[in-house]
Order: structure tokens, then sequence, then C-alpha cells
């Protein structure tokens, strides 16, 4: 049998974003081709930046993403796996929310670091909670408002913590001015440095704004058919156990959890209901 469009997605998926192709496969059998297309488009916006030489460039991308939607709400998708699969699979859902996950990209094409811890929340959350409220409507589940912000915030905060080695080799340091001013560091020297010492009482305070949202997501219940929109959360809780435990170095955390970890840690918030 000829592999679909959404099969492409959710092959790409296991290799761009691993945590996401993860979490999907706990869904129900007939929500998990559109999560794949779904994921995979976000997999797309989330490296526009990366994959491109020129910031202009990355916009130029974004508004491709921008038209190819209005092309699948006016049944003309284009001829483009993801844009194909998610025709297939995701064209009902919130045009407005998939414009907002969109728009909150663009924050990518800047270099500058944001201003404050503050400023790198609200970034977290402009790039994840519409994510997981697209899930939800996939998913045809519905979850408190609040929860959604709150476990969306807390997966992204720690997902840049997770990156950040990754992104100062590449000399983009997008950590808040004010901690790294607090540490006696300007930007320029935080990339001249490894992810180490001087950087970990900033990571600290970012994971610990990180645990705070996740410890308010997790205080209200949920509904099981929820449950695989938020997974993600339950990957953001490992990681940063292991960052405590590893005194907050993202290098030596991510090391030590191994796939068969984040494996466990979904069935077992699969198996209790709660993420």
């Amino acid at each position: 049998m000829s592999e679909t469009p959404a099969d492409q997605c959710g092959r790409d998926l296991r290799r761009l974003d691993p945590d996401r192709w993860l979490t999907a496969l706990f869904a129900p059998d007939a929500s998990r081709p559109g999560l794949f297309a779904l994921y995979a488009f976000n997999a797309e916006i989330a490296r526009a930046r990366e994959s491109v030489s020129q910031p202009m460039i990355g916009q130029i991308r974004l508004q491709w993403w921008r038209e190819a939607w209005e092309g699948i709400a006016a049944g003309k998708p284009r001829q483009h796996p993801v844009v194909l699969a998610l025709h297939e699979h995701c064209r009902d859902l919130d045009q407005s929310v998939v414009m907002a996950l969109i728009d909150a990209r663009e924050r990518d094409m800047e270099d500058a670091c944001f201003a404050d811890l503050a400023a790198l929340t609200d970034y977290a959350r402009a790039t994840s909670v519409p994510l997981m409220k697209l899930a939800l409507q996939q998913l045809n589940a519905q979850a408190n408002g609040a929860v959604v912000d709150a476990a969306g915030t807390a997966y992204a905060l720690t997902g840049i913590l997770r990156a950040a080695p990754h992104l100062l080799a590449q000399q983009r340091v997008l950590l808040p001015l004010d901690l790294l001013a607090a540490q006696g560091l300007t930007p320029e020297a935080a990339y001249q440095i490894e992810a180490g010492t001087a950087l970990r009482p900033v990571f600290t305070q970012i994971a610990t704004e990180a645990e705070i949202q996740l410890n308010r997501a997790r205080q209200q219940k949920i509904v099981r058919a929820a449950l695989p929109a938020l997974l993600p959360a339950t990957l953001a809780g490992l990681a940063l156990k292991a960052l405590r435990r590893n005194n907050h170095d993202p290098v030596a955390a991510e090391t030590a959890i191994t796939p068969l970890k984040r494996q466990m840690a979904l069935l077992w918030a699969s198996l209790r209901g709660r993420f």
C-alpha cells in the first residue's frame, strides 16, 4: 500500500519532533493522522528561521504557510505532503488559532534577546498554547483554558532550555537580557562560553518559571479525551526533573533522559489519565 500524506507526516515528524510524534501515538487511531499532520505543520514553521540563511526568507516561508491554509479553507490545497494531509484531516480547525500560531513565529526572525523572563514566557505561550488548542480540536476534546495555557507554556519554556546549547552554538542568544545582566553577561559573552556554569543561574530561573506553570496546570482535573493533546507537559516534567538532578546543565539533563524513560513516562500518564 502506498504511503499517504499523513503517513509521510508521521515519518518526518518522528525525526523533526520526536516528542510530539510520541505523544500522538497515545491518541485514538482516528485522530492520529490529523495530529501527525498538525504537528508536522508546526515543525515546518518552528524551523523556518533555522533552515534559511536570511530572516527575510523565513518571513516568506511563514507567508507561504498562511496562503497554504487559505487554500485549504478554499478546498484548493497546494501539492505539498503536509498541506495535503492537513486538507484531508484538519481543514475544519479554527483558522484564527492557526494564524496566531504562524504569527507567533515572526519573533523567530529576530536574533535579539528577550528583555526579561516575562517576555520570554509570553513568547513560549504564543508558540505552544495555540498548538495545544488545535490538537484538542483535532481530538474533539475540551480542556480548561487555564490548564492549556499553563501546560503549553511549561512545555515551551522547557523546550527553550533544552534547545539553548544548540542555539548558543549558532550564536543565537534568546535568553532574557535582565537574567544575563544579573550574572554579568552580555549576549555576546553568552555564546562565547560553554552553556555551563555561568549560565546555570539563568537556566535555573527559567526552569523555575516552567515548574510554576506545570504545577498550575496539574492542579485541575482533565477529561481523558483531552490527555493526548496535553501529554507534552508530561515530557516537560521529565525534563525539568532531569535539569534539577543535573544542576541545570541542559546537555547533561538531555543525555539523562533515554527514549525508554520518555515512553514509560507517557505510558504511566496515559494509564493514570493525568499528565
